[in-house]
């Protein structure tokens, strides 16, 4: 243990040594290292960073039933299921295509028209300015970094806005068919309501009663006092024996009918809104603003950082090429 600490030791001493003999060379490397850096930083394009944070909400719709979504209103915050799907959305084509289009970001990050690879690098360019990401507290972040501090307000800003155009144009591509469906569906059930009730009207036309009235029938033929009304009675009577079962079954019908019109109208009123409504799928915590300051280049770090690395890849220059000198003088 303590042979290999005076190892380190002379180790170490000898490096100091070799540097301090070396200090002219690595002040000039170094200081020619720290002049070129404060020139590139102050070159660099400033760019500013502006910041919009939204909360998903824990539903999607206005329920008609005490059972469907019980658990959320639209009062609650959502959780890591919404807040995933959120993150999905933004980073859809959906969103991306519309700022581009918009903003008209294919020139703004000066990429040719023409050039055979402009998706690729419009996507890098993509990437390296719009940033989205879950906090911590379930929510999203939305950073926009550009050279233009109004315009990075103003495209992170349009990216919440279309948070909800698009949510809202995926959920109308599922509840638009399902409430033409049930649309037909209710017609349907109307119509053929509508039909029995015509039926039923024409049998009534021509004198037919319900099971009740039938009953009556008997009783008013058995006292009538003169031949025309129990002729009157007896032809009522034989009409309903001939049409009296289809009436019946007619009026069953007609019941299941408005039964099932009556049951199936929750689900009714649920597609119609689902298809018409158009909702808010996001609380905002914080709307993007205007940046005063610039969030990068930070030209102290990158000053330090060129000068600590040229530093280090000097003094390791110097004992690779002081390494060379020994081996040479030993061939």
């Amino acid at each position: 243990m303590s042979e290999q600490s005076n190892e380190f030791d002379q180790g170490r001493d000898s490096l100091m040594l070799f540097i301090w003999k070396k200090r002219k060379t690595l002040m000039i490397i170094t200081s020619i290292a720290v002049v070129v850096a404060i020139i590139i930083s102050v070159l660099l394009t400033p760019i500013f960073k502006s910041t919009a944070i939204v909360f998903p909400t824990a539903t999607s719709t206005v329920s008609f039933s005490e059972q469907r979504n019980a658990k959320a209103s639209s009062m609650d915050f959502g959780e890591e299921e919404q807040a995933e799907q959120m993150l999905q959305i933004l980073q859809s084509s959906r969103i991306r295509n519309r700022i581009v289009a918009q903003f008209d970001l294919v020139n703004h990050y000066e990429i040719d028209e023409n050039d055979p690879n402009k998706n690729y690098k419009l996507g890098k360019a993509w990437s390296n300015h719009i940033v989205f990401a879950r906090t911590r507290y379930g929510s999203i972040q939305i950073d926009v970094f550009d050279r233009d501090a109004v315009l990075a307000a103003d495209m992170a800003n349009r990216i919440v806005d279309l948070i909800d155009t698009v949510k809202n144009e995926m959920v109308r591509e599922r509840t638009i068919p399902a409430f033409v469906i049930n649309q037909r569906k209710k017609d349907q059930l109307e119509r053929e309501k509508s039909i029995i009730l015509e039926k039923m009207d024409s049998l009534s036309a021509l004198g037919v009663v319900s099971i009740e009235g039938r009953a009556n029938l008997f009783s008013a033929y058995n006292n009538s006092k003169n031949e025309s009304d129990r002729k009157f009675f007896k032809n009522q009577i034989d009409v309903n024996l001939r049409y009296g079962a289809m009436f019946d079954g007619l009026e069953t019908t007609r019941d299941e009918k408005i039964v099932k019109l009556t049951k199936f109208e929750d689900a009714y009123e649920q597609a119609e809104s689902d298809a018409n409504t158009v909702l808010n799928h996001k609380f905002i915590v914080e709307s993007a603003v205007v940046a005063d300051k610039k969030d990068k280049p930070k030209r102290l770090i990158i000053v330090l950082m060129a000068t600590i690395g040229t530093f280090i890849f000097a003094v390791f220059i110097l004992l690779v090429q002081a390494r060379i000198k020994e081996l040479k003088m030993k061939e």
